[in-house]
């Protein structure tokens, strides 16, 4: 993982401020190891978000193996996610916490949403839009 995971941005008192893959809103995330699992949280707006801490490890490990771009395939909970894409990765049962990578009940998803630029901030992966359709792929 990136050296940039152990420096003191990133924190409740010094998040990440970014925008999020699919619309561009600001969003600011920050890891929260003491919670029980280890979260990511994302504050969009009033709505706060968790996800495993873990995803930002697993999805990197996922999108080396995959070794191409990948479509986000950005999806609320609610909303089917287009198999083949990041978004349908971290609900998956097959993926490493055997389904959701969200924990906030209700808003699960949107995890292609938020992860993704978080990700490009550690230098873990590069998201572009081609052909108005947003990818990633690892670094």
């Amino acid at each position: 993982m990136s050296s940039d995971m152990g420096n003191v941005s990133g924190t409740k008192q010094r998040p990440w401020r970014l925008k999020a893959s699919d619309d561009g809103s600001p969003f600011a995330a920050w890891r929260d190891p003491s919670s029980l699992p280890p979260a990511l949280v994302v504050r969009a707006g009033a709505a706060e978000l968790r996800f495993h801490l873990r995803c930002l490890n697993d999805l990197h490990e996922m999108l080396k193996d995959h070794g191409d771009w990948m479509l986000l395939g950005t999806a609320g909970e609610r909303e089917s996610a287009a198999e083949g894409t990041v978004e349908a990765w971290a609900r998956s049962p097959k993926n490493p916490v055997a389904g959701w990578y969200g924990l906030t009940d209700g808003q699960r998803g949107q995890f292609a949403a938020f992860i993704p630029p978080i990700m490009e901030a550690l230098d873990l992966a590069e998201v572009e839009a081609a052909r108005r359709r947003l990818r990633m792929r690892a670094i």
